[in-house]
């Protein structure tokens, strides 16, 4: 029987995404990432960073994120970030590039709580992309939400409810029950 080593996935709390539609998140987030070390757990954090001539750019003409502050991660989370596990530069959606897939597969991670901005879209992915690699994934509802406001993080968990499985959308009181499950 494999160890359990669950994973916390902060995705992309950065200055960039958050806004007054995202900011509640981050002492939630903060909090949950402190007692998540406490406890001698796996962190780690994703941050996007956009480039000329991505697609994101090129299909979308969004060029944001591209330079410091946007792409920092927010000023309460700096400090634990560099007590995580990794922080992993991204130019796609979800934590599972050549980095992230490397990190899962060293660190044999069995569940992915996975919280951030935005939850529709970088959260929900990397989510997926977890339950796709057979590491069961938690979308953790209190801990995400979207820049753009309540409508699309909500579509968000709705999705990740049909992809993932109703259970695996909970809140951060559950996650104590969740990985003892």
């Amino acid at each position: 029987m494999a160890e359990i080593n669950p994973v916390l996935v902060v995705v992309d709390v950065q200055n960039g995404f958050v806004t007054e539609h995202s900011e509640h998140v981050v002492p939630v987030i903060e909090q949950l990432v402190r007692e998540w070390l406490d406890r001698g757990r796996d962190v780690v954090f994703t941050r996007y960073l956009n480039y000329d001539d991505s697609p994101f750019e090129q299909i979308m003409g969004w060029s944001k994120l591209k330079n410091s502050p946007e792409i920092d991660i927010v000023d309460h989370l700096q400090g634990l970030s560099r007590k995580a596990v990794a922080v992993v530069d991204k130019k796609v959606y979800t934590l599972f590039n050549d980095e992230g897939i490397e990190l899962a597969n060293a660190r044999l991670w069995i569940d992915m709580f996975v919280c951030g901005i935005d939850t529709e879209v970088c959260v929900l992915k990397t989510a997926v992309d977890a339950f796709e690699r057979g590491i069961r994934a938690w979308l953790l509802t209190d801990a995400s939400a979207s820049h753009s406001g309540r409508e699309p993080n909500d579509a968000g968990v709705l999705v990740a409810q049909k992809m993932l499985g109703r259970k695996q959308t909970i809140a951060t009181v559950e996650v104590e029950g969740a990985i003892s499950a």
